[in-house]
């Protein structure tokens, strides 16, 4: 988007019109878990251009502002409300300036970003969103295993406990947690011991769990245990946050072992890429 803008000149009259400003749109980034690496390409190069950088400073870590230009203007958004980010962001914007706005994972989990993209819409401000990798999946990588094997788990949830932030009565971690599928459980270690005696009643008590604390970072800790033990060790670990919980039979299936193998690269299975 451009804009020419015109004005007078200092006798009153009018004057040439100024330089054409060439507006971009907001570009909301997942950092990815925390790795820098980890970011995908198209995010670095975003940070890479940006002349303005609003970044989650309590879950992102500023190694991976190690992308930006030495010359970018970064905000860490901890300490600010929502209208103090969308100030500064509408502020940048119709100054010409490319603006980031840096969220930890993937935007569209846990990013509170639809409320920053209604203000932005209220006043007319295009936007774009790159994803990100959540840690969910930097958890499943760091363990070496697969959320989804055939006729154990084809299901995985994302969900949370209500904390502060409600969660809806239907999507309470009881009722998720009766279906028994793979399941990643953020921002819930502060009520440990609340999520082990829910999940032990589905999964069963002695069910392996992994608690993966800062995955992809340098003060990475992957604890695998069983439910019943998870809140002491957590309480031992000293962890409190930046940890999400994994659950589901997946966890117990060992590759060696598994019977019921994926079809798709079954030698008799046919399809449209490989005929018999």
């Amino acid at each position: 988007m451009e804009a020419i803008e015109s004005g007078l000149d200092h006798n009153g009259s009018e004057g040439v019109k100024m330089e054409k400003r060439q507006r971009h749109p907001i570009l909301f980034v997942g950092a990815g878990p925390g790795d820098p690496e980890l970011i995908t390409v198209k995010g670095m190069k975003a940070l890479q251009e940006a002349d303005l950088i609003i970044y989650a400073g309590s879950l992102v870590p500023e190694k991976v502002l190690t992308w930006a230009r030495p010359n970018a203007e970064k905000i860490n958004s901890a300490g600010l409300d929502l209208d103090a980010i969308i100030r500064e962001m509408v502020e940048a914007y119709r100054e010409g300036k490319r603006v980031v706005r840096l969220h930890t994972g993937d935007p569209a989990l846990y990013g509170a970003t639809q409320e920053q993209i209604a203000e932005l819409e209220r006043e007319r401000i295009p936007f774009k969103i790159i994803p990100g990798v959540t840690a969910a999946f930097a958890a499943a990588a760091a363990i070496g295993k697969e959320f989804t094997i055939p006729e154990i788990s084809q299901t995985l949830i994302f969900t949370r406990m209500a904390g502060r932030t409600p969660v809806p009565e239907s999507e309470s971690l009881e009722k998720l947690s009766s279906h028994e599928t793979s399941m990643a459980i953020y921002l819930s270690i502060s009520k440990i011991e609340e999520v082990c005696s829910i999940l032990g009643k589905s999964y069963g008590k002695t069910a392996p769990v992994v608690v993966a604390y800062r995955v992809s970072q340098p003060e990475e800790k992957i604890i695998r245990t069983t439910i019943n033990n998870m809140a002491a060790l957590i309480s031992e670990e000293n962890i409190k946050d930046h940890a999400i919980i994994i659950v589901g039979k997946f966890l117990d299936a060992n590759v060696k072992d598994i019977k019921k193998k994926s079809r798709l690269y079954d030698r008799n299975f046919s399809h449209k890429y490989r005929k018999q």
